[in-house]
């Protein structure tokens, strides 16, 4: 079934955003990526920040997807581990240029309060279903852990463009097995 015209916009802008920028990515080249007309556009987004808006919340609405099928999949005590390994898994496939959440606050920042809300949103959730997955995983009474390992991770996001996906991955795993082996021997 071909994708509706919204979605067509959502997946084009997409791509363009991560590759170019948001700012540097303008309406016109983004109905026309799309194979759309400018009006098709206003059609469904009233602006390009409603655009940009929906891009974002798109595309973390797939990434939490993402991680939580990997971690209602895990084995009991692997929660975080399963996490980790599902945001290693999103960098190859998805983010092979770092993080569009980041690039996000970094373009937003004074230019937005909004947009940049909503993607430091997008950072917070994903630091809440760290702390979620170690007090599954009965490490939480280690205080700052999720927050150790969501560091972790924010830096794979950006030394992914620099390593690679597979590097950045291995890389990210071995430290995070090193925090958690802590832990663990902590909890003993």
């Amino acid at each position: 079934m071909p994708a509706s015209k919204r979605d067509q916009l959502l997946a084009t802008a997409e791509r363009l955003f991560y590759e170019q920028g948001f700012h540097a990515t303008g309406i016109d080249r983004i109905v026309a990526a799309a194979g759309v007309v400018r009006m098709t556009l206003y059609n469904h987004f009233a602006s390009k920040e409603a655009l940009v808006a929906a891009v974002l919340a798109a595309r973390h609405e797939r990434f939490i997807a993402h991680l939580d099928a990997a971690v209602a999949s895990a084995a009991p005590g692997q929660m975080t581990l399963a996490l980790v390994d599902a945001h290693g898994d999103w960098l190859e496939r998805y983010s092979q240029h770092g993080c569009i959440m980041a690039q996000a606050m970094g373009e937003f920042e004074e230019h937005s309060p909004e947009i940049h809300a909503l993607a430091a949103s997008a950072k917070t959730d994903l630091l809440a279903r760290l702390e979620a997955a170690v007090a599954r995983d009965g490490l939480d009474h280690h205080a700052g852990l999720a927050r150790r390992i969501f560091l972790v991770l924010e830096g794979s996001n950006t030394a992914v463009a620099l390593l690679g996906a597979r590097t950045a991955q291995a890389d990210t795993r071995a430290v995070v097995d090193t925090l958690l082996a802590t832990a663990r021997s902590e909890t003993r």
